[in-house]
């Protein structure tokens, strides 16, 4: 069974990409959604093994010594880490995995695990990015201040990923990493040779 792609989606605060992941899984069913660890206290209706892996600090901090998280995160006194196993079981077995991730936990991925598939989100314009931010209206002034100039940081790291997708409309962003994903799929490096000689009828070039 071919190897399923490792794909991680990166981009600022307000280049959606937690629009984009959901419409992309509604319209992929085979494609896994990464479930991450994390020390933090399960809220209602959460389970573990479906929201997140629940673990405690010490269980946590074991497993990062030893090399189980693709990469890992403290935010707001809380651990989180993806965990090796689950994808690495979720890729043998053929099936993608998608990752939602911010540009520090993905350089550490890349570093992992150099052969997955690199995106980058980005919104039209900063202009456009800075009214989606303020439209949602969560942030007090300043807090959209340090949001814009942390998403300006993210976008200078661009160039460490494979793909850039402008996402104007979420259903041609969707769209366009679907046609990418379809192109890794087709790369013949991803085709062993056994793989290459059924698709050309037993003989191999």
């Amino acid at each position: 069974m071919p190897q399923g792609l490792l794909v991680v989606l990166s981009g600022p605060s307000g280049a959606g990409k937690g629009t984009v992941c959901q419409l992309l899984r509604q319209r992929n069913s085979a494609l896994a959604y990464s479930v991450s660890a994390t020390t933090r206290r399960p809220r209602p209706g959460e389970r573990d093994g479906v929201n997140y892996f629940f673990l405690t600090r010490e269980e946590f901090l074991a497993k990062r010594a030893a090399g189980e998280f693709l990469e890992s995160a403290e935010v707001y006194g809380n651990l989180y880490g993806t965990p090796r196993s689950y994808v690495q079981e979720k890729l043998a077995g053929g099936q993608d995995v998608l990752l939602e991730i911010d540009t520090q936990g993905a350089m550490q991925v890349k570093t992992n695990y150099p052969a997955g598939v690199f995106i980058f989100l980005l919104p039209p314009s900063l202009v456009e990015l800075e009214a989606r931010i303020t439209r949602r209206g969560t942030e007090n002034l300043g807090e959209r201040a340090r949001r814009l100039a942390a998403a300006q940081s993210e976008i200078a790291q661009v160039r460490s990923y494979d793909y850039v997708v402008i996402n104007d409309k979420v259903e041609q962003a969707v769209a366009r990493v679907e046609a990418i994903l379809l192109a890794e799929h087709t790369r013949v490096e991803r085709f062993s040779d056994a793989e290459l000689k059924e698709l050309l009828g037993g003989q191999l070039v």
